[in-house]
């Protein structure tokens, strides 16, 4: 007596295995790189614009730039680079590296391992060079995506602007400079925010597997 075996199809096995893996819905990684890089920006442009603090309040505030604006803005550019998004990459990677550096060297001034220069800071505005040449770039790349534009453009010309004063040791520019920081921040939220909100809304619904989606479509 022999027996046969009969070998399933190959789409079917496929379908079964889609069957048991759950789905979900994956949420943009600029929902929480926007909001780091706000916060940081928020902060740093208020200090900048002098609407608070003393020469020792870096110590207080900059460990959260470091590691909110800084660390968790790297943690969104590895899942921006996962998702395949460019843009999400290099704007939450640079800009994460820029505030991790910045935050260390607040810490060293406040601690007195560093002494923060009067007027001019050449060193600080080839920091400011480099991030501006950085950010325009990828401004220029999302020119389709009109909130994340936004916020590079104004935080494009926030940089070349305090590269500027940092060079030349003009403090009315450090002022506008901040301004235009602060509003880079107050856009990036907006831009979380609606990220948010709109995934909530519309991709964070249960997802159909297969077998699913071919009863639905009997049943239409």
């Amino acid at each position: 007596m022999t027996s046969s075996v009969v070998s399933m199809p190959a789409s079917s096995q496929h379908e079964t295995i889609l069957e048991q893996r759950p789905l979900r819905a994956f949420a943009p990684p600029s929902i929480l790189g926007m909001y780091a890089f706000a916060t940081a920006a928020f902060l740093v442009g208020a200090r900048m614009a002098h609407w608070y603090g003393d020469p020792h309040s870096a110590a207080v505030l900059f460990p959260l730039v470091l590691i909110f604006g800084g660390l968790v803005q790297f943690y969104a550019s590895g899942w921006a680079f996962q998702s395949r998004d460019a843009i999400a990459m290099a704007m939450h990677g640079t800009w994460g590296a820029f505030w991790t550096a910045f935050g260390v060297l607040e810490i060293l001034y406040t601690t007195g391992l560093a002494v923060r220069p009067s007027g001019a800071f050449p060193e600080l505005g080839f920091w400011f060079i480099a991030m501006a040449a950085i950010t325009w770039a990828i401004t220029l790349a999302s020119r389709d995506r009109q909130g994340m534009a936004t916020v590079l453009g104004l935080l494009a010309i926030a940089s070349t602007i305090e590269a500027v004063a940092e060079l030349a040791g003009i403090a009315g520019l450090r002022f506008l400079a901040a301004y235009f920081l602060m509003a880079s921040a107050v856009v990036a939220w907006y831009v979380g925010s609606a990220l948010m909100m709109r995934f909530v809304r519309t991709d964070n619904r249960p997802l159909l597997r297969p077998a699913e989606k071919n009863e639905a479509g009997r049943a239409a």
